[in-house]
């Protein structure tokens, strides 16, 4: 029996979201998620889409991310897809850094492990429990290959004029201080589909792809590769997102230490958490932001505004990156399904070829669709992102006839 089954694991540090793909067709054989990991109130939602069956769902405490993956693996078991299944080829990790060390998937052994662990220091809130969720499957499956698939490796392309920030370069270099980039499976999968809406090979399209969720990163992809992104070292740089601030003069950050009296930690609360949308007026979802615009309220039109116009400034650079645009693309939760975000990205950029026309616009699908103008020179597009999918593609690429 060939195996053909990939699972995915998105583990964080008090959560795991979980796919079982078939890769054959790539079709959802399950999805989940265990969240509030550690907790009394811990919840694992499961659903069996093989069989047909509706979401399960089970409450109680779930001491840690050993335990989680063993629930999740009795769910399995329950709908014939447990992890002992010889159909399951390989287990694909996401990884948020994988720093300049990874720049494809890439088969875990305990090398690949340790370099993971040395990362921890750019990625303090990622990778170690992206690391839990890695030795726990591995307990449980020693004899099946295991992939980390990296968030920043399809930024590793970008030139070093666009990956190096002008300090001194003995300095960055010691500290690995850099521009890496996340997003990437997202930011990959979506310039390719993009290329494929377009009916041309992805060597052939130029694409500024716009991931707009509540971390929120823009990137300019030039023939499939990735030759800028938003986001730097960490995923605080770039554009406004729900509760990060984004671009910012880092003075300020001395600015509050030596006159407001402000901790690391607390600038670092302030900046990742307390910014960003919900900074400016309170809220971070941007569906209730339009209904307060909507209602006249002043607050959060100004934090709309300041949204959209750091999203146009990103626009126009990756515009002039690229010299050629052949599509923008929108993705991720506010990008597929923001429609006035969307409008007021593109507008008054006419002279660049960008446009939608709004009744296509207005649409709601959850399919990759045009929405500018007939005989535009740029293409507007909405691409749903598919991340789970991607890791799996990676996966199955690298272990499915036994490259691993």
């Amino acid at each position: 029996m060939t195996a053909t089954r990939v699972l995915v694991l998105n583990s964080g540090s008090s959560s795991v979201k979980y796919q079982l793909l078939d890769m054959r067709d790539s079709s959802r054989l399950a999805v989940g998620l265990v969240e509030r990991i550690g907790e009394e109130t811990s919840r694992l939602k499961h659903t069996p889409l093989a069989t047909g069956g509706g979401p399960r769902e089970t409450t109680g405490p779930i001491a840690d991310h050993e335990a989680a993956l063993k629930a999740v693996a009795e769910e399995l078991t329950k709908d014939g897809l447990g992890l002992d299944s010889p159909e399951l080829a390989a287990i694909g990790h996401r990884v948020v850094h994988g720093g300049k060390s990874f720049t494809e998937p890439t088969v875990i052994d305990d090398t690949v492990l340790a370099e993971i662990e040395r990362l921890i220091p750019v990625a303090p809130l990622h990778n170690p429990a992206n690391l839990t969720g890695i030795r726990t499957a591995r307990a449980l499956r020693p004899d099946l290959p295991q992939v980390a698939v990296f968030d920043t490796a399809f930024h590793t392309t970008m030139p070093e004029s666009a990956a190096r920030y002008a300090i001194d370069v003995k300095t960055a270099d010691e500290h690995r201080i850099r521009r890496y980039g996340f997003h990437g499976t997202s930011h990959a999968y979506v310039s390719r589909e993009t290329a494929r809406l377009l009916g041309r090979a992805p060597e052939d399209v130029n694409v500024i792809v716009l991931h707009l969720g509540n971390g929120a990163s823009a990137s300019a992809v030039q023939g499939g590769r990735c030759v800028d992104t938003s986001m730097g070292l960490t995923p605080l740089e770039g554009l406004v997102m729900g509760t990060r601030s984004g671009d910012m003069d880092p003075a300020v950050i001395f600015h509050l230490m030596r006159v407001g009296g402000m901790s690391t930690d607390e600038i670092d609360t302030l900046l990742n958490k307390k910014s960003g949308l919900i900074g400016l007026c309170g809220d971070n979802d941007m569906r209730e932001i339009r209904r307060r615009v909507e209602d006249g309220d002043e607050q959060a039109q100004l934090a709309f505004d300041i949204y959209i116009h750091r999203l146009k400034k990103y626009i126009g650079a990756y515009y002039a990156v690229l010299g050629r645009v052949d599509a923008i693309a929108f993705t991720a939760g506010v990008g597929e399904n923001a429609a006035p975000v969307r409008e007021a990205a593109v507008a008054g950029l006419e002279a660049l070829g960008l446009a939608v026309d709004g009744d296509l616009n207005a649409v709601r699908s959850g399919e990759p669709r045009l929405i500018s103008p007939e005989g535009a020179r740029v293409a507007v597009a909405v691409v749903p992102t598919d991340e789970e999918l991607e890791i799996a593609n990676q996966t199955y690429a690298l272990v499915g006839n036994g490259n691993a």
